[in-house]
């Protein structure tokens, strides 16, 4: 098991926890909700000369949802607390800043990919590669933000484990779940949003930008890996990296779902290794 240092810091009036491990060029890993930072483990061991940082992103794992949250930006819930990108890429800022890095390289899953996508367009000089795992540029289109809507209200009405019952089922592939069933409970037990942060999460998520032409503005190496058996994100849709100026670098896992890099940590390292030594790694 690798070994990592566990501290916390303060951003914008929440406490955030982060972990902190190994040595080379910093690389840090932003993981899907609803998971904290354990999701990254499996890989983070399988990986050599990077210093791994890990945060738990606000709202998750051991990191606070904070208060004053902004409110009316999701019209289909306009009450609802939004946990937007801007802030958790504020967060992001705010823990590069505590280590004193000037720049990373970054990888990210599902929202984890919408963060890095939002710091590009404020601090573009401090990221030196982005990977996107099971991540997307477009929008939600009308389908999801119905279905934010409907998670939003059941959580509401006291129905959070019910949801993170049908999310963990859904978000892992097939595969996974038949060749090692204790993926599910795995999983499962990482999932410890309150309703609170579900509904913030979920409105954040809904009114996130449309950054397709964002990637036309990256010009640093972009490596993306998709899953063949994700519900959320398709391949097809991750084919819109291929206009990062920067170049780009497509895989796509057939047996894999939204969690690929839980579900497969020793394909998506065999991956993610050799893209990260242009970097000197």
């Amino acid at each position: 098991m690798v070994q990592m240092r566990t501290a916390s810091y303060l951003s914008d009036g929440a406490r955030l926890h982060y972990l902190d491990s190994g040595s080379g060029i910093p690389v840090l890993f932003l993981h899907p909700t609803p998971l904290d930072h354990f999701y990254w483990l499996p890989l983070i061991e399988r990986l050599s000369n990077v210093r791994a940082i890990v945060p738990d992103l606000r709202g998750h794992g051991a990191s606070e949802l904070g208060t004053n949250l902004p409110v009316g930006g999701f019209a289909r819930v306009p009450d609802a607390p939004m946990l937007n990108m801007a802030q958790l890429a504020s967060d992001a800022i705010a823990l590069l800043d505590l280590l004193a890095l000037r720049e990373a390289v970054f990888v990210g899953c599902s929202i984890g990919g919408y963060v890095m996508l939002e710091l590009w367009r404020q601090v573009p000089e401090r990221m030196r590669g982005l990977a996107f795992v099971c991540s997307k540029p477009q929008p939600d289109a009308e389908a999801n933000l119905v279905k934010r809507a409907d998670t939003i209200a059941k959580a509401r009405a006291g129905e959070r484990e019910t949801l993170f019952d049908g999310m963990v089922l859904a978000s892992i592939g097939a595969t996974a779940r038949s060749r090692r069933p204790a993926i599910v409970p795995e999983l499962r037990s990482r999932m410890m949003l309150t309703s609170e942060a579900i509904v913030a999460v979920q409105a954040g998520l809904a009114v996130r930008p449309d950054s397709v032409s964002t990637v036309s503005t990256i010009r640093i190496p972009v490596l993306g890996i998709s899953g063949g058996e994700d519900f959320a994100v398709s391949p097809a849709e991750m084919e819109a990296y291929r206009d990062a100026p920067g170049g780009c670098e497509l895989h796509t896992l057939p047996d894999a779902g939204h969690f690929a890099a839980y579900e497969q940590p020793a394909t998506i390292a065999s991956l993610l290794a050799p893209w990260l030594k242009q970097f000197g790694i």
